[in-house]
């Protein structure tokens, strides 16, 4: 899709800003607005979607560590903790401001919390959407 784009093959595409950063920097494509909540500092004259007339719009690409289910409790805490750490370090902040990411650091019952909630926002576009599996 990123190849595409700056081959111009593809006119607009939706994605996490790490991947798009640089060839935003390089002047090969240009950002038009930021699905996020809040303006984000790598592109901090780029409005968001919601800012830009669609007000509720959100979407932002996310990550996180899962473990299997069974994992014992106390190895759940102490990766919880030692991931906690490192997203507040200053060397991981420094990385993620240039990548145009943000830290959220959160427990693991409300990393649970927040994916139950996607899952349901996301499968209500899908249902309004009429998109069938193939």
């Amino acid at each position: 899709m990123l190849t595409d784009l700056i081959a111009c093959q593809t006119q607009a595409t939706s994605a996490g800003a790490p991947p798009l950063l640089p060839h935003v920097r390089s002047a090969k494509l240009r950002a038009i607005a930021v699905g996020t909540p809040q303006r984000i500092a790598a592109l901090p004259d780029v409005a968001t979607v919601a800012q830009q007339g669609y007000p509720g719009f959100e979407t932002s690409q996310w990550y996180g560590i899962i473990v299997p289910a069974k994992t014992p409790g106390a190895i759940v805490k102490k990766l919880a903790e030692e991931i906690a750490k490192a997203t507040r370090s200053a060397e991981v902040l420094e990385r993620f401001a240039r990548d145009g990411t943000i830290a959220v650091g959160s427990t693991p019952a409300e990393f649970a919390e927040f994916i139950r909630k996607e899952q349901a926002r996301w499968g209500e576009v899908v249902r309004k959407s009429g998109v069938k599996a193939e």
